[in-house]
């Protein structure tokens, strides 16, 4: 099974370099660095961790609740993985405690994740006619569905961050699309209700910043084939869910069945997900047969510099 990690923004962002021990009901994180830093977001594995009930327990910067989440991956009750948002100054050392709480802190919700598409319509043809937008955790895509289709909102899945918004195309398109921002709101739930496509039009939360035509948008995963982008466009299904909603991250997973490319047919894992106070999106992929290339879509701006590197 290959994997491969992607990140697509609509800004560059620094980078941080950190570590972490942990001690009994002690988390000590290292900032490496001679800069500071705001909205670190920390993947920490449960295990390497004091084994507490995490439904009673947070972690505190000295009398102040540091926001976390919970992800349970395989949804049987477990914590799998556990996000902790922290700031950090130039090489500082934090001594973040695990204590129990009577009541569980509420943080701020700083991303989102969320697929709409109508339900109590009829399909004619290609197009769903009637209905209402519904918001629903997980779909596998109607083999009716595709470009304008008007079944699902915004026309696929979205996510969000307090900084800016992404969605992109649940159908043969496969093209990662650019919302701009104006509030550090939480907006997508708004986003193509007074209109299929209103989100073209400037509103008070923001509008689609890129016009992605046929190109294949932000970020978006395709094979390099005869000097040009296939996109993962021929399947047999695509099965699309919400797997994490919360203050400090979100994420969406596709499965795309008996994607045809490169000449043979396999599945496809897609893993997105974006973190609070970033604009950069992770996307981790997972594919089992060998392709002879691979290529993603870049925005290209005026006056913008192309550097190429032969290094393997």
């Amino acid at each position: 099974m290959r994997r491969i990690p992607l990140f697509l923004a609509a800004a560059t962002l620094g980078c941080l370099s950190c570590s972490t021990s942990v001690k009994p009901d002690t988390l000590q994180v290292n900032n490496l660095t001679d800069v500071s830093v705001t909205d670190v977001t920390l993947s920490l594995d449960p295990a390497r961790l004091p084994a507490v009930d995490w439904a009673s327990h947070a972690f505190f910067d000295g009398d102040r609740a540091l926001p976390f989440q919970i992800h349970d991956q395989n949804s049987n009750g477990q914590a799998d993985e556990i996000f902790l948002l922290v700031d950090l100054e130039a090489n500082q050392s934090l001594n973040v405690e695990i204590k129990p709480v009577e009541t569980m802190p509420v943080f701020p919700k700083r991303t989102q994740a969320e697929l709409s598409h109508k339900v109590g319509g009829t399909w004619e043809g290609r197009e769903y006619e009637g209905g209402e937008f519904q918001n629903v955790s997980e779909l596998r895509v109607p083999a009716e569905h595709t470009d304008h289709s008007w079944y699902i909102r915004y026309e696929g899945p979205g996510w969000e961050s307090d900084k800016v918004g992404y969605r992109f195309y649940l159908d043969w398109r496969n093209a990662t699309d650019i919302f701009g921002k104006t509030t550090t709101e939480m907006v997508l739930q708004d986003v193509g209700q007074d209109g299929f496509d209103s989100y073209h039009e400037l509103s008070d939360w923001g509008m689609d910043v890129l016009k992605v035509g046929e190109s294949l948008g932000l970020g978006t995963f395709a094979t390099w084939q005869d000097g040009k982008a296939e996109r993962v466009a021929v399947t047999d299904s695509v099965y699309c869910s919400i797997t994490a909603n919360g203050p400090v991250q979100s994420m969406i997973h596709t499965t795309y069945y008996g994607w045809e490319a490169s000449g043979k047919k396999q599945n496809l894992e897609s893993d997105l997900s974006i973190t609070a106070g970033s604009r950069l999106t992770r996307h981790q992929l997972q594919w089992a047969e060998s392709l002879d290339s691979i290529c993603t879509g870049i925005v290209t701006l005026d006056n913008t510099e192309l550097l190429t590197s032969t290094e393997g």
